[in-house]
């Protein structure tokens, strides 16, 4: 091998080692000289070389004193240069593909996109062309104004800083409430394609989740807060049990039911969505379901279209009957004027 050709080897073996390593530093820890040296299978002198390398780039990497030293990668006041090992790079591509339609920084996302695609390495930029994805926002979605970044950085902020807010909240085609809302804003979440704001309502004395395409906030903000604690301390549960007409410390439905389908569990369980299935034979199953009142979980279960038999609560039972009547009233009035 000649001089130049071994150089050039030298020289993509150091920069996927400082890759590896800067991929090691991104996720937020502190690291040891010497388990950093153990994870890339070199020595600690050569990780100390390489993190002057790193920092050299931009990257600010702080160093601790001890036996073998310590290193940590900090936000820095400009961006340096990203590095990416291919499949974060393809990951990170079509996370923003899926942003680009749909949601609320579509724009930003695309731009986003072009950026990262304009600088991938020929076989990287084939293998994104070649996965295309295409968002589909949820049905309504079209009818609602977006929540834009500035505003998303706006909420963001105050819920960092704990101040208070008033905003007025309503749609565009109802248009706001008389009064302003007076919150204390806790978390910024996405649910079914939309923000939401969860914040405790200081007028109503209780938590509340606002749609963030439907929030204009006033300015100024009001005064710091203490956070009070959510309930059951777990966000995805109580936006969940909200929408599904709890009070929000659980993420369970209301209504609750067992029973039993003519169905083998592989035919059932790919549209049971949160529910739990159990084989009980090749042509045989137990459901068990949640919704938000009984007569829609009766109706969720006649829609797999097989025999039923009903294990509990009584509850289900009845909603069985009166939608059976229902049912049977709606074919009677078949052609009728």
């Amino acid at each position: 091998m000649s001089s130049t050709a071994g150089t050039l080897v030298g020289m993509r073996k150091t920069s996927s080692r400082l890759l590896s390593l800067l991929s090691l530093l991104q996720t937020h820890r502190d690291w040891s000289g010497d388990d950093l040296a153990e994870r890339l299978d070199i020595t600690p002198r050569t990780v100390r070389r390489d993190i002057d390398r790193l920092r050299e780039l931009g990257y600010p990497i702080r160093a601790f004193k001890g036996p073998s030293g310590g290193y940590r990668l900090d936000a820095g006041s400009q961006l340096p240069p990203l590095l990416f090992d291919d499949g974060q790079a393809v990951a990170l591509a079509l996370a923003l593909q899926s942003a680009v339609a749909g949601t609320a920084i579509g724009e930003d996302a695309a731009r986003a996109l072009a950026t990262v695609r304009q600088v991938m390495p020929p076989r990287l930029r084939r293998r994104i062309d070649m996965l295309r994805v295409a968002a589909v926002p949820p049905a309504g979605a079209g009818d609602t104004s977006p929540a834009g970044t500035r505003l998303l950085m706006e909420l963001s902020r105050v819920v960092h800083a704990r101040e208070e807010l008033r905003f007025d909240y309503g749609s565009d085609s109802t248009g706001p409430d008389e009064r302003p809302r007076r919150t204390q804003p806790h978390r910024l979440v996405t649910w079914r394609g939309h923000w939401y704001l969860i914040a405790w309502d200081l007028e109503r004395d209780d938590w509340r989740t606002f749609r963030v395409d439907r929030v204009r906030p006033r300015i100024p903000t009001g005064p710091r807060f203490t956070p009070r604690d959510l309930p059951g301390e777990d966000v995805a549960a109580f936006v969940t049990g909200r929408f599904r007409g709890t009070d929000g410390s659980t993420a369970d439905w209301p209504c609750r039911g067992e029973v039993l389908l003519d169905l083998p569990a592989r035919s059932v369980a790919p549209f049971a969505q949160d529910g739990v299935v159990e084989e009980l034979g090749s042509d045989r199953c137990r459901l068990t379901l949640g919704s938000w009142s009984w007569t829609g979980l009766a109706a969720a279960v006649c829609r797999f279209d097989t025999g039923i038999e009903v294990i509990g609560p009584p509850q289900l039972t009845s909603a069985f009957a009166e939608l059976a009547a229902r049912c049977a009233d709606a074919a009677g009035t078949t052609g009728t004027p």
